[in-house]
C-alpha cells in the first residue's frame, strides 16, 4: 500500500504543483483544505485537487472556531508583535495545523506536508504546530528537500512542471506578489513589495478602502466586552445589533473596512531571521485592540496592568514564532485569561476616516473615583499626604544628587 499523506491544500500554483510532485514520488495525497474565511471557490478547490490526482479531499469551515478560540484570545491579551502587527496569519497556522493533524489519525496518514518555504514564518509554525501535537508524524516540507529545490528554482519552473502536467494555473499579472487571506485579515508581501520603497497602491486592498477615500460622516458603535473578551457591538447611528462572536467580527470587518480602519505597512522581523517588509489589512481586529485596551483603563488594577504588560511581549511572540502549542503558551494564557477577569463594561466608539476615536466608557468592575480624582471636589484624599509621599521617593534623587556633586568636586580639585 502507498504511504498516505495529508496536504495543506489551497489550490494555488505552489500547493499544486506539490499535490502532483507527492503523487509522483509513490505517495497517496489526501488533500485538506481549511477554511478560515479567505475569498475561495471551495468546490472548483475540490474539483482541482481530485483531478490532480488526491484520493481524497477535506473541507474544514474553520471560521468561527477561528474566531472564538484564537482571534478574541489574542484581543484578549492585546497581543501585537512588534507593536505594530495583529498577528492575522500567524494566529490561523496552528489552528490549520492541528485539524491537519486531527484528520491525518482519522484517514490513517503518518505523514503531513505543506507548501511554505523554507524561508519564511509558516514552515516554523506548521511543523512546530505537527511534532507539538503529534510527535512521531513524519513532515515533508518540499521546499526544504534537495530533489525539489533542484527541479523548482522558482515561479518559472513551477508554471512549466504545471503546463507539463496538465495542472490548471490562474497565473496572473494584474497581482506580482503573494496574499494571504482569513477573516481577520489579509497580508500581501513578496514580488514588487519586496522594494521597501514601492509604495502600497490602493487597487492591492481588498477589505477596506483607503482612509482618504472614506465617507465624509463619522459611524459611531459600542462594544460590550465581559471577561475581556466582546460579546455585543451595537450601531449607534442605525440600531444594529451583534452578539454572536462569528456575526460580530463580519459585522466589524465591514464597517471599519468602509472606513478605511486597519491599514499597516511594515517590515518585520521573522524567526528565520530574514526581514519582510508586509501590507496587512485587519480592518475588525484593530477596533477590537483599541476598545480593549481602553476597557482595561477602567478596570485593571495598575499592578495587574503592569505585570500583564510584561507578559504580552512575549506572548505576542510566541504566536508569531509558532509556540501555540507550547508549555510557556499555556502558563501566559492562563495567566492572562486570570487578569480579565473584572474587565467587564462598553466603549463608545467613532470610526472616521482611519480613526478609531474612543467617546467613552463604563465599566461595573470600574475602579475610577471620579470624587478622588477631580481637582475640584474636596474628600476622599488628604492631599497634606502627597508631602510625605513626595519626599520618600525624592530620598534617592536627592542621594544620587549629592554623590554626583561629591565627585564634580573631587574633578575639580584634582584639576
Amino acid at each position: 500500500m502507498k504511504e498516505k499523506v495529508v496536504l495543506a491544500y489551497s489550490g494555488g500554483l505552489d500547493t499544486s504543483v506539490i499535490l502532483k510532485w507527492l503523487i509522483e514520488k509513490d505517495y497517496e495525497v489526501i488533500a485538506f483544505v481549511a477554511d478560515v474565511g479567505q475569498k475561495e471557490d471551495f468546490e472548483e478547490c475540490r474539483k482541482k485537487a481530485l483531478l490532480l490526482g488526491a484520493s481524497k479531499v477535506i473541507i474544514a469551515d474553520l471560521k468561527k472556531e477561528f474566531i472564538d478560540d484564537f482571534v478574541l484570545k489574542a484581543i484578549m491579551a492585546n497581543a501585537v508583535y512588534e507593536d505594530r502587527y495583529l498577528l492575522g496569519t500567524a494566529l490561523a497556522r496552528p489552528l490549520i495545523a492541528r485539524k491537519q493533524i486531527e484528520v491525518a489519525a482519522e484517514e490513517g496518514a503518518d505523514a503531513v506536508a505543506h507548501g511554505a518555504t523554507g524561508k519564511g514564518n509558516d514552515q516554523v509554525r506548521f511543523e512546530l504546530c505537527y511534532y507539538a501535537l503529534r510527535p512521531g508524524i513524519k513532515v515533508i516540507s518540499p521546499w526544504k528537500e534537495r530533489d525539489f529545490l533542484e527541479a523548482f528554482k522558482g515561479r518559472t519552473d513551477l508554471l512549466k512542471y504545471a503546463s507539463e502536467r496538465k495542472i490548471p494555473v490562474k497565473a496572473s499579472i494584474d497581482k506580482p506578489y503573494s496574499e494571504d487571506d482569513n477573516i481577520m485579515h489579509i497580508s500581501h508581501e513578496a514580488g514588487i513589495l519586496e522594494d521597501p520603497m514601492f509604495s502600497m497602491q490602493k487597487g492591492m486592498l481588498e477589505k477596506m478602502v483607503m482612509p482618504q477615500d472614506a465617507p465624509d460622516k463619522e459611524t459611531r458603535i459600542v462594544i460590550h466586552f465581559k471577561d475581556g473578551l466582546p460579546v455585543k457591538v451595537i450601531n449607534k447611528d442605525d440600531g444594529t445589533v451583534k452578539e454572536d462572536s462569528y456575526e460580530m467580527y463580519v459585522y466589524l470587518n465591514d464597517i471599519a473596512g468602509k472606513n478605511g480602519i486597519g491599514l499597516l505597512d511594515m517590515v518585520e522581523n521573522r524567526f528565520v531571521g530574514i526581514k519582510s517588509r508586509g501590507v496587512y489589512e485587519t480592518p475588525g481586529a484593530t477596533i477590537l485592540h483599541i476598545a480593549h485596551r481602553d476597557i482595561e483603563g477602567i478596570a485593571m488594577d495598575r499592578e495587574v496592568m503592569r505585570l500583564r504588560n510584561m507578559l504580552t511581549p512575549k506572548f505576542s511572540e510566541l504566536i508569531y514564532n509558532g509556540f501555540w502549542f507550547s508549555p510557556e503558551m499555556e502558563f501566559l494564557m492562563a495567566a492572562i485569561k486570570k487578569s480579565q477577569e473584572l474587565i467587564d463594561g462598553s466603549v463608545h466608539l467613532c470610526l472616521y476616516k482611519g480613526n478609531v476615536i474612543i467617546e467613552g466608557r463604563e465599566s461595573p468592575s470600574s475602579l475610577y473615583d471620579k470624587k478622588l480624582s477631580s481637582m475640584d471636589i474636596e474628600g476622599g484624599f488628604d492631599q497634606t499626604d502627597s508631602r510625605g509621599f513626595i519626599r520618600i521617593n525624592a530620598i534617592r534623587l536627592m542621594a544620587h544628587r549629592a554623590i554626583v556633586e561629591a565627585r564634580e568636586g573631587s574633578v575639580k580639585r584634582k584639576a
